[in-house]
């Protein structure tokens, strides 16, 4: 008999098996004596018979007590994954199915504590998720059947976040059905603010019951679950960490697909979760291409009025649009449509224009867009900021931010002025400006390597005012090589103007060959602000721009089959500085709640006391201090502070640090040699 189902599941995917008739089940296998037998009726070989018995089968299921109705149910999640768009299932009464299955799982703990019961509930709300995620006929067919009740219940918690996470994606593939999103509406409030509360907790809670947990503390079936029995420690908490960062965006997800339909606008424009909104990534595994995610659904609230006035009211989210839209993040043009939707709003115009006047005056020279209509992205940045420009200029209109107010007069020099200038400029004036410019840019090179940083930079900013707009190469290297300056000057927010104006001269980081410098100093700098993300999308844009070949600024320069070095610091920092769990893991040490043993707790308070005092340890687990390492600590710290004076001192003179920091870039010429 147990051969037979292993054939029935075989034959879930194929239209019919032939099989001998009367339950022979052939091979030497008793005939099964279950008359609602879902294998057996899979192995049918009359197909009108076949349908008619599997429909039995599933009016059945929710009622008896098989031991096998969770292989029945692993079987169907495979067809459901495989052909998602197949009704055949879904006509014979599947949904009622499962939507019975679903709340007997949350209702009878007894059943479901039985056999291997605890695994339905999952598979029963996969199935429903993968059915109606492309057919609005499956979903409506699917809310017609009463899947809805027994998915709220799991994502209210009533048994983990594992069927949390596949109950928020049966929800969020049904919302985006017009049909079956009119019968949600009855669970409109308590949908959003359950969204909510998962996309801005479900970390923590992944991170307490999975990550946090040591492997015999963890619950056996979500292990199976997670790496379907195979992989150790390492591979579950790649699957979690995968998953967590799925329930997140799922939740997102769900959020805009009321967001969109103007549903829920209020609750979903709360001060405190746009703030919370801007850090939730979803991590190098999940991209926008699978989801919207914050920003995706940031964009929609930019889309109601409502959402435009509370997403400018926070500087916070308008900071982080900004940043993004000066970033190789898949979510830049995402970032840049939704600042210009906030700019054309009369009401909320001045408010962003006072935050994002000189981001966005970085990328008027961009080209190409995430928008499908021809035109250049940088045309319409500049319509936008320009809009009513004569205001400021002919009027009493000023910004609050003095860096604004001059962003603003020097986008409407580069582009209205210095165009008109440059249409009726004589031709010896034109060389007499390609003369001076290569003048400039050598003594500006021969400077910085002398170490007078703020001359060169002096230098590479009269080169760029003689600069005509159609020498975009000098640009492209006068911009970058102004930015290694602006970071060896600590100034790391001019740094990322600058290597953003070369990129977009270079065509941007979705062009053939962007500028890899630039490329790998706007990393630099966004690390020196302390923007994770940010860097770690600039650093892999860098290696592989180093691994294509050229960096955009030499394409006679072949293709590197190794990643170099310093990109590989870079790339380790940013990568666990912006692991999912980072800022659940930092609270539980800082609240003393982690998992580790009160030994190793006290060992991190002795580290942390030990960096204080300047000594730098690999490990301080097992490390204790003494009263000597004290003393000689004390000493120690008294002669660091007498070597900064003195690095104090010679930068007055002239710039000791800055030499050393020319040291080593001597030393590594990809690091921080200037695009000469």
């Amino acid at each position: 008999m147990e051969g037979n189902h292993r054939a029935g599941v075989a034959a879930l995917d194929k239209t019919s098996k032939s099989v001998p008739a009367d339950g022979d089940h052939g091979g030497g296998d008793p005939p099964c004596k279950n008359p609602s037998c879902f294998f057996c009726a899979m192995n049918e070989p009359d197909p009108s018979l076949r349908r008619v018995r599997i429909a039995a089968c599933f009016k059945q299921i929710p009622l008896d007590n098989d031991p096998q109705t969770v292989l029945v149910l692993s079987g169907l999640w495979n067809v459901a994954m495989a052909q998602p768009d197949n009704q055949e299932f879904p006509s014979l009464g599947l949904f009622d199915c499962l939507a019975r299955l679903i709340l007997r799982g949350v209702r009878d703990d007894e059943w479901l504590r039985r056999d291997q019961n605890v695994y339905v509930p999952y598979y029963a709300a996969h199935v429903v998720g993968s059915y109606v995620m492309n057919k609005a006929r499956l979903a409506e067919k699917a809310v017609k059947s009463g899947v809805v009740p027994g998915l709220m219940e799991l994502m209210r918690g009533k048994m983990s976040w594992v069927e949390q996470r596949v109950a928020v994606r049966a929800l969020g593939h049904l919302a985006s059905h017009d049909e079956a999103f009119e019968a949600m509406l009855e669970f409109e409030r308590e949908i959003v603010l359950l969204a909510m509360d998962i996309a801005c907790n479900c970390l923590e809670v992944v991170y307490d019951q999975f990550i946090g947990v040591s492997c015999s503390g963890r619950e056996r079936y979500h292990v199976d679950l997670v790496t379907r029995g195979i992989g150790g420690k390492e591979t579950e908490d790649a699957r979690a960490e995968e998953w967590a960062s799925q329930l997140q965006c799922w939740s997102l997800y769900l959020l805009n697909c009321f967001a969109s339909r103007k549903r829920g606008l209020d609750s979903m424009c709360r001060r405190e979760f746009l703030r919370r909104l801007c850090g939730m990534w979803g991590g190098l595994a999940n991209r926008p291409s699978s989801s919207p995610g914050a920003i995706g659904l940031i964009r929609t609230l930019c889309q109601s009025k409502i959402g435009r006035t509370n997403i400018a009211s926070s500087r916070c989210v308008v900071k982080c649009l900004c940043n993004l839209s000066r970033s190789s993040d898949d979510c830049l043009y995402t970032a840049i449509d939704s600042l210009l939707l906030l700019l054309r709003d009369p009401d909320t115009r001045h408010r962003v224009l006072d935050v994002a006047a000189a981001p966005l005056a970085d990328l008027v020279e961009l080209e190409g867009g995430g928008w499908g209509d021809g035109k250049r992205v940088g045309e319409r940045i500049t319509r936008a900021v320009l809009q009513d420009y004569h205001k400021f200029k002919y009027g009493d209109s000023r910004l609050k931010s003095g860096r604004s107010q001059r962003a603003l007069e020097e986008t409407w020099d580069l582009k209205v002025e210095r165009r008109r200038r440059e249409k009726l400029m004589p031709e010896e004036e034109v060389r007499e400006r390609k003369a001076m410019v290569g003048k400039l840019k050598r003594e500006g090179n021969e400077s910085f390597w002398c170490g007078e940083t703020k001359k060169a930079a002096h230098l590479y900013t009269r080169a760029l005012d003689l600069c005509l707009l159609k020498m975009r190469k000098q640009r492209i290297v006068i911009h970058s090589n102004r930015a290694q300056c602006h970071l060896l000057m600590r100034d790391p927010e001019n740094a990322i103007s600058d290597a953003t104006r070369a990129l977009c001269l270079s065509g941007g980081v979705a062009a053939r060959r962007p500028h890899g410098k630039s490329l790998w100093r706007r990393s630099q700098a966004y690390d020196m602000m302390g923007s994770g993300r940010e860097s770690l999308m600039d650093c892999l844009a860098f290696i592989q721009v180093r691994m294509s070949g050229g960096g955009g600024e030499r394409p006679d320069v072949p293709a590197e089959n190794r990643i170099p070095y310093y990109a590989t610091r870079m790339l380790n920092r940013q990568m666990n500085a912006t692991w999912l769990f980072a800022r659940v893991a930092n609270k539980k040490k800082r609240t003393g709640q982690g998992t580790r043993k009160k030994k190793t707790t006290t060992a991190c308070r002795d580290e942390h006391r030990v960096r204080k005092c300047g000594v730098k340890l690999d490990r301080a687990d097992s490390t204790l201090a003494t009263h000597e390492d004290k003393l000689g600590w004390s000493r120690r710290r008294k002669l660091e502070e007498g070597v900064r004076t003195k690095h104090r001192h010679h930068q007055k003179m002239g710039g000791l640090l800055h030499v050393m920091d020319l040291e080593v870039l001597r030393r590594n010429e990809e690091d921080g040699g200037l695009a000469i």
